[in-house]
């Protein structure tokens, strides 16, 4: 068994990365919120500092114009970039998957040492799904170097892209998506899948254990609370984050010594 990722989000500033690798996360990743403001300089010496500790750092821009993304991974340089439309086949949709696709085959063209993350929706347990999310994998997969699980919301009314919590992408719900089928995907799929959507330090060690991803990714389920209980964005709970790398950590051991056994 290979070592578990460890991926936290929404990190934009050094001082916070700093702290979350010395807690053993393993990619930090930071998050571009504007088109025309792509261009930060704290998330760039995030990044830096990341790389220059020897971690992995991804990068998700809540757009998806070609031109702006070369000049943002020119500026930038990440290891990884994160794409998180909210992509579906229903009505008609598959056409913007057409598009995503050959976005990514030409920055993987152009950009061929930046690797390439998609997140591939998955409604919550008890929601129909007929085999959509295995259909989005294998229409990315050859021009992605990881998959994400995310949590789609999905309701008998309304468009799919207008309900999630950021219009348009998969992301930050807190909810956990269906695992079952989160688990059909890491057995089909030929690049690793990590698992998010709902991610606590109380439910990382179950969620391993059951899916048996490469990696797992935490945002709002790290995140510190305000005095409502509420999640506050970009800003983590350094005792959370501890604990879900402890509990990841505990799953690997427990997944490694169950690979001895079957030798």
């Amino acid at each position: 068994m290979n070592k578990i990722i460890v991926q936290i989000y929404e990190v934009q500033t050094p001082s916070e990365a700093e702290k979350l690798m010395a807690l053993g996360v393993d990619h930090i990743g930071s998050v571009i919120v504007s088109q025309e403001l792509w261009k930060v300089p704290s998330i760039k010496d995030t990044l830096n500092l990341v790389q220059g500790r020897d971690g992995r750092s991804s990068l998700i821009p809540l757009f998806d114009d070609f031109e702006t993304i070369c000049f943002m991974l020119d500026y930038y340089k990440p290891d990884i970039i994160h794409f998180c439309e909210a992509i579906t086949l229903e009505n008609g949709a598959g056409a913007s998957c057409t598009k995503l696709v050959l976005l990514q085959k030409n920055i993987k063209k152009k950009f061929p040492e930046i690797k390439i993350m998609r997140s591939i929706p998955i409604p919550q347990p008890k929601v129909p799904n007929q085999g959509e999310t295995l259909e989005l994998a294998r229409m990315f997969e050859t021009v992605s170097d990881y998959f994400l699980t995310d949590t789609l919301i999905v309701k008998s009314s309304g468009s799919v892209f207008d309900l999630q919590p950021v219009k348009g992408f998969v992301c930050i719900t807190g909810k956990t998506c269906n695992w079952d089928i989160a688990a059909q995907l890491v057995q089909s799929s030929p690049i690793p899948v990590i698992l998010a959507g709902g991610i606590t330090p109380d439910n990382v060690f179950d969620g391993i254990m059951q899916v048996m991803p490469a990696g797992v990714d935490s945002c709002t389920g790290t995140n510190v609370l305000d005095s409502k209980g509420r999640s506050i964005r970009f800003k983590k709970d350094l005792e959370k984050v501890k604990h879900m790398v402890d509990e990841a950590r505990r799953a690997e051991g427990m997944l490694d010594t169950d690979d001895q056994d079957i030798k």
